[in-house]
């Protein structure tokens, strides 16, 4: 088959429309409709159902395009290990995480990353789906527990515990509870049960909510809760290595943590020497030595 035909095809497939390929393509609407047609005259088959709306595939176009994609990916792997194999740290690094250690733990940390590669583009993907690093929807992955996919290079970063915070200001007019008995009598602001999160932070939300708790706040990620505590709203259940950025938030309860989370970075084994995922690797975990220094001498 001719691979200039299957690129526009592919192209035409992934837009649904032969006028948005072609701007994607820098051709005309014309050229991409000639060379489509080309490539259903050469495989004798209809790949698209033509509609005022829009193009719709077959499906045999289902099966081609499938064929297409698998071989972007691997065009993509390809490239990007040439480009690994420069000494220089640049071009893009797709990572993805939790929105919670995205925003709250990661994001603000990147600006170091930042300054040693200037020339590093960091397209950050941040959603509790587990994106799949062996068919290359991201490069790198930090996640809140091991993750199961083969062919994956992991390791270890941290631990971390779901604890309960309020700010000073909530805490002087609402007073603090001693026991976790006393909890019912507080607004408690937590992700919603209902929502994906860790097991750990989900079994210390469970338990908490067996004390009648009389005010309710739930949300669907950590950064929501953090917004709400920081705002006085009441007290929230959030990671600890939020001590180390906001240290003015008072733990509530100190005793009354969740179990260990471990969190883990993974990458396609294919990526081993891939000198983005190494520079990203190595920035990660010198923020965590960082991170464990500083927690070590606030307590």
């Amino acid at each position: 088959m001719d691979w200039d035909k299957l690129r526009i095809f592919h192209a035409v497939a992934d837009a649904g429309s032969l006028t948005h390929a072609g701007d994607k393509l820098n051709l005309s609407q014309s050229a991409v409709s000639r060379q489509v047609r080309g490539l259903e005259e050469q495989l004798n088959t209809n790949l698209f159902h033509r509609h005022a709306r829009g193009l719709i595939l077959t499906e045999q176009g289902e099966l081609l395009f499938d064929a297409t994609r698998a071989m972007s990916k691997r065009l993509d792997t390809a490239s990007a290990r040439i480009r690994d194999s420069e000494e220089e740290v640049f071009g893009e690094l797709r990572v993805t995480t939790t929105t919670g250690f995205g925003t709250m733990w990661l994001a603000p940390r990147l600006s170091k990353l930042f300054d040693k590669y200037p020339d590093l583009k960091v397209d950050l993907m941040l959603e509790e789906r587990v994106l799949d690093l062996p068919m290359r929807e991201a490069d790198v992955a930090i996640r809140l527990k091991e993750p199961s996919q083969a062919d994956l290079v992991r390791k270890r970063l941290m631990s971390v515990r779901m604890c309960m915070y309020a700010s000073p200001e909530y805490l002087a007019e609402n007073g603090t509870p001693q026991t976790v008995e006393e909890i019912g009598d507080y607004r408690l602001i937590c992700q919603s049960p209902a929502s994906d999160q860790v097991g750990a932070g989900l079994n210390l939300v469970q338990r908490l909510m067996m004390h009648d708790i009389r005010s309710l706040l739930t949300m669907n990620n950590y950064f929501g809760v953090l917004q709400a505590v920081l705002n006085h709203l009441g007290i929230g259940v959030l990671p600890d290595y939020l001590a180390q950025d906001f240290p003015h938030l008072v733990p509530v309860l100190p005793h009354i943590v969740s179990g260990e989370v471990p969190v883990f970075i993974a990458y396609p084994e294919e990526l081993r020497q891939s000198k983005r995922v190494a520079a990203f690797k190595e920035f990660v975990q010198d923020e965590i030595i960082s991170y464990r220094k500083q927690l070590r001498s606030l307590s």
